[in-house]
């Protein structure tokens, strides 16, 4: 293994592309990008969230960061993005796939029949859901990983879950004494497009072997993010760790994957979930 340890993981110059840039994890991706020398681009639907939080991490790390308002989901707005940063870099590095809607499973349910549960699952909802997580990480890859792949070098990096891997314990978000058509669910569209992530992550990986594009994929654990105290007891005790993730405890692991440290690795999902995944 060539060079010293630090320069595995210096990203000097290398220009990074993050999807869902504004929101909390995607921040956080970005800021260990910036602290290793890169430049983070937080693309987001959020145009002026993703610009807010690039000037904060370019004023906190030095480093060139910007915040660009893309829809993912359609390819000419990746197009768009990636047209402006050739012109201005030359080259994307880094690609980090992280966007997602994830509907938060709350716990006061409302009359009626209860919409998250597979059997009233709208399929308005199920489309959203897929063309954000799947077909959006698909545009991203088709659009910067051909240009990386043209090039002859590049990472792709697909952010995961532990859902991914496993079924969703629906009994985390239960509420005492209410009938079963009214419990609130994890919903099905979740699982659906981290699982397609993974596969879609081996599929590019083999593909684009012979053009030095690396594709690998992170599983992270849940967050804590001032979840209702009892959810996050229950979930505490299917985690071997006892807790939930901190959200700047997967920066390590995004580093490492983006950087030269993994440059042997391809096609694979570390999986960073306190344990939860091994019971």
């Amino acid at each position: 293994m060539s060079g010293s340890g630090k320069d595995l993981f210096d990203l000097t110059g290398r220009v990074a592309v993050i999807t869902g840039g504004a929101g909390l994890l995607g921040q956080k991706h970005a800021q260990v990008v910036a602290a290793y020398g890169g430049i983070p681009v937080l693309a987001d639907i959020n145009g002026r969230g993703a610009q807010a939080a690039a000037r904060e991490i370019a004023q906190r790390y030095g480093v060139d960061c910007l915040g660009a308002a893309t829809d993912i989901t359609r390819r000419a707005s990746v197009e768009r993005l990636l047209e402006m940063l050739l012109g201005r870099y030359g080259r994307v590095d880094i690609l980090i796939n992280n966007a997602a809607n994830n509907p938060k499973v709350e716990a006061t349910p409302t009359s009626g029949e209860e919409w998250s549960r597979f059997e009233n699952f709208p399929l308005a909802v199920w489309n959203q859901d897929l063309q954000v997580g799947l077909t959006g990480a698909f545009l991203c890859c088709q659009v910067i990983g051909t240009e990386m792949a043209a090039r002859g070098r590049g990472v792709i990096l697909n952010i995961l879950s532990d859902l991914a891997l496993i079924a969703p314990d629906q009994r985390l978000y239960r509420t005492p004494n209410l009938p079963e058509h009214l419990q609130r669910v994890k919903p099905a569209s979740y699982s659906a497009v981290k699982g397609a992530l993974l596969m879609l992550t081996k599929y590019l990986a083999t593909y684009w072997a012979e053009k030095n594009v690396r594709v690998n994929a992170l599983s992270p654990g849940g967050v804590y993010a001032g979840q209702d105290q009892d959810f996050v007891a229950r979930l505490a005790n299917l985690i071997p760790l006892g807790r939930m993730a901190r959200a700047d405890e997967y920066q390590g692991a995004v580093l490492f994957l983006v950087s030269d440290a993994s440059s042997y690795m391809t096609g694979a999902n570390l999986v960073v979930d306190g344990g939860r995944t091994v019971w």
